[in-house]
């Protein structure tokens, strides 16, 4: 199965009483549909985004002082989202019952939303041009100023920032529309790489691979969208400072994270993928899977895919920090915050301060009851509810294909005659 992983910077004290800051919520997908789900790469769409979220956590975990930001960053990785958004549906239902899942997260903190959508194609003749769709609020237009602002310090290296047309019927397919439908008044940006019309002509294809994408275009949203959450969690409005400009992804990073998660070759089994976990498939696959028994917030690596499992590692790593002289990893590794990363590389794994967690990605209307999953009736008072699909899947046996080649007609006159020789014989010796 796959879970949604949301990670938060600097980690969060749940032994704290003083957990107030405003949150700013980034967000990206993971998971991607087509008819041949196997080949269900989403290079554009959504897995650029993916990209560009891990290189923004990447570089800004090269700045200091981030302890001390006026807001708390969380960053949020959802699957399910190509199925009726059952990741982003979970999650604001896991909030709302404030399970172990999101412990440490408040939904009425939650003061921005701000989503990296479809980054991949935003290039145009040495130009990256991306558009800010919106819900226009207060909280909204200080995340534009913060955008121009980051715009502003990445002038030199071409990158802009345009607010998308007034005429777009609203904001685009996009995990926000699970927080708006929850809560109409949430302020929300998507950061994509088209205005009105989709620049990836493949979207939700197979043909939505490596080829399809630039990876300037991912490097410059990263660091776009790492100086803006600077901006906003610091209340810095200086465009020329020093602690702002270097802010930089890493084009390095990029370019391996698009081996990795977009070609067979290395794939899963790259050298940064495999420093974190041991992958089953070499060829990285986007589809979301599904669900096999209990939903838990503490999968076992076995439980959960190779993507989300990496994609918490990575996480984990980069919001870390030291925890004391400790290491090696041990039973009291979970103890005040802790996490094991890499556990499955050596058998051992290093233990770190990090808010890192799973969440189940399923319908909001199922329910596993002494081991049998039950549908709940809609909840006519409940948006959410009323429109979240249920999604199944066959119990496919192995798929096998028999193949029978036609003898030679000489073989067929052999038989013959040995059929008839054999008869002959029979008949004499009776």
């Amino acid at each position: 199965m796959k879970g949604s992983v949301w990670s938060a910077v600097p980690p969060i004290n749940n032994s704290s009483s003083n957990q107030s800051k405003p949150i700013i919520l980034t967000v990206a997908s993971m998971d991607a549909a087509s008819f041949f789900r196997d080949k269900s790469l989403g290079a554009d769409s959504p897995i650029s985004g993916l990209i560009s979220l891990l290189a923004a956590v990447d570089a800004l975990s090269h700045v200091d002082g981030l302890d001390n930001l006026n807001k708390q960053l969380v960053f949020l990785v959802f699957t399910g989202e190509a199925w009726g958004y059952l990741g982003s549906r979970r999650f604001l239902l896991e909030l709302d019952q404030q399970s172990d899942a999101v412990r440490g997260l408040n939904s009425s903190l939650i003061q921005l939303v701000m989503e990296i959508g479809s980054t991949g194609k935003g290039f145009s003749q040495g130009n990256k041009t991306f558009f800010a769709h919106t819900q226009v609020s207060s909280d909204t237009n200080e995340a534009l100023d913060a955008l121009k602002l980051a715009q502003e310090s990445l002038k030199s290296e071409g990158v802009t920032v345009s607010n998308a047309s007034s005429s777009n019927p609203g904001i685009p397919p996009s995990s926000l529309m699970a927080f708006l439908r929850k809560n109409s008044s949430t302020s929300g940006i998507v950061l994509e790489d088209f205005d009105t019309v989709f620049a990836n002509k493949f979207y939700h294809s197979h043909l939505d691979d490596s080829a399809n994408i630039n990876s300037s275009a991912i490097v410059a949203a990263a660091s776009l969208v790492a100086r803006t959450l600077y901006v906003l969690a610091s209340d810095k409005k200086d465009s020329t400072s020093s602690a702002l400009s270097s802010i930089n992804a890493n084009s390095s990073l990029v370019e391996e994270l698009i081996s990795c998660l977009l070609d067979c070759d290395p794939g899963l089994s790259c050298e940064l993928v495999s420093s974190y976990i041991t992958s089953v498939d070499t060829c990285p696959s986007h589809y979301v899977g599904v669900v096999l028994g209990e939903p838990s917030s503490t999968p076992s690596p076995n439980q959960v895919d190779d993507i989300s499992r990496f994609v918490w590692n990575f996480l984990a790593d980069r919001t870390s920090t030291p925890k004391g002289n400790t290491t090696v990893c041990s039973k009291d590794c979970s103890n005040n915050g802790g996490v094991c990363i890499r556990a499955e590389t050596d058998g051992k794994g290093i233990c770190v301060n990090s808010t890192t967690r799973y969440v189940p990605a399923y319908s909001t209307r199922l329910k596993l009851d002494s081991g049998t999953w039950k549908v709940l009736p809609p909840n006519s008072s409940d948006p959410m509810g009323m429109l979240d699909p249920v999604w199944t899947e066959s119990n496919w046996n192995t798929i096998g294909l028999r193949v029978y080649t036609v003898q030679e007609a000489a073989y067929d006159r052999l038989v013959l005659l040995g059929g008839i020789s054999v008869t002959v014989l029979a008949y004499l010796a009776i």
